[in-house]
């Protein structure tokens, strides 16, 4: 997994970082892994696109790739299909600031986990369930104040950014997302959020947790989440980052998986990605999928939610601005 981050880092360190480039780079690494194994066909289902959308602030590519599973819904199974993104403003801050940022993290990851399970995927390594991986890339992103370090703004808002990322097709989702500008979580790694499903605060997925302590051999760190940072942006409420907007814009649990550090770094701030904490995301995502496409792996307990709701009623009013 690591080679693929480095790979990724390379391609959207650079000013001419874009769409079709990494998009370029992840049919290759199919297809390559593909000839390899003896297949020069691609199989039916593999996709990755680019959509390009201009805002008030600029531009920014959006990369989707599918990858189907041996029992997933695009073959017509009943093995479920995961959703996977990585949430950020932008890869880079220029002209304000020169390199990668460090709230690219969530990107890298998501491109990482794209690459891996498309070389799986070539050489016959074929998950059950679908995967549906989408985030981002845009090196020329604006910057913003925030307390206590500044964040990076994007070119296009978030309702836009969920509009293409999140798909009625997923039915759990993994959000990813550099939260490293806070005094909240002072761990250097990755951390796990409680489960978000249509605006309840439910426990964490013990099945999560198992995961994330497989994946980095160390005792799990959870993030702590607020009822604000479940709500969407523009109510003007204090809200961590982005990692948990992705659940406002949908009806299945969402999980965020946070890149942290031991102290509050800003977003806009070059020079501190770490290669093997962002790998470490691409590689519970990964397993992640593996887990829950069998049925192993659970986000929330439905009996459990459906008895929250019958006792306390919906909580669908946090998915959306009042009007």
């Amino acid at each position: 997994m690591l080679k693929h981050v480095l790979d990724i880092i390379e391609l959207l360190d650079r000013p001419q970082t874009g769409g079709e480039l990494l998009a370029d780079h992840l049919r290759t690494v199919h297809a390559t892994a593909a000839a390899e194994a003896g297949d020069s066909g691609a199989p039916a289902g593999v996709r990755v696109e680019v959509t390009t959308l201009t805002g008030d602030k600029g531009s920014t590519d959006f990369v989707s790739v599918t990858v189907p599973g041996r029992s997933g819904r695009l073959a017509g199974g009943d093995a479920p299909t995961l959703g996977v993104l990585g949430r950020l403003g932008g890869v880079g801050a220029r002209p304000e600031r020169i390199g990668l940022v460090s709230d690219a993290d969530g990107a890298v990851a998501a491109l990482a986990a794209a690459a891996k399970l498309l070389d799986m995927h070539a050489r016959g390594d074929v998950l059950d369930g679908d995967v549906l991986i989408s985030t981002h890339v845009c090196g020329w992103a604006p910057t913003q104040p925030h307390d206590p370090v500044p964040f990076m703004d994007s070119p296009v808002d978030t309702l836009t950014c969920n509009h293409q990322e999140v798909s009625p097709a997923m039915e759990a989702i993994i959000s990813i997302d550099t939260t490293k500008g806070n005094r909240l979580l002072n761990h250097r790694g990755i951390a796990l959020s409680p489960t978000i499903h249509q605006g309840w605060i439910l426990r964490v997925s013990e099945d999560l947790l198992s995961v994330l302590e497989s994946v980095t051999g160390e005792p799990a760190r959870v993030l702590p989440v607020t009822t604000q940072d479940i709500t969407p942006y523009g109510n003007d409420v204090h809200h961590i980052n982005s990692i948990l907007q992705p659940a406002v814009a949908t009806t299945a649990p969402v999980v965020g998986l946070a890149v942290t550090a031991a102290t509050a770094v800003a977003g806009c701030a070059t020079g501190a990605s770490h290669e093997t904490d962002i790998a470490a995301a691409a590689r519970f995502a990964v397993e992640t999928a593996k887990e829950f496409g069998r049925g192993t792996a659970r986000f929330q307990d439905p009996e459990e939610f459906a008895r929250l709701v019958d006792l306390y009623g919906p909580m669908t009013h946090l998915q959306s601005l009042p009007s």
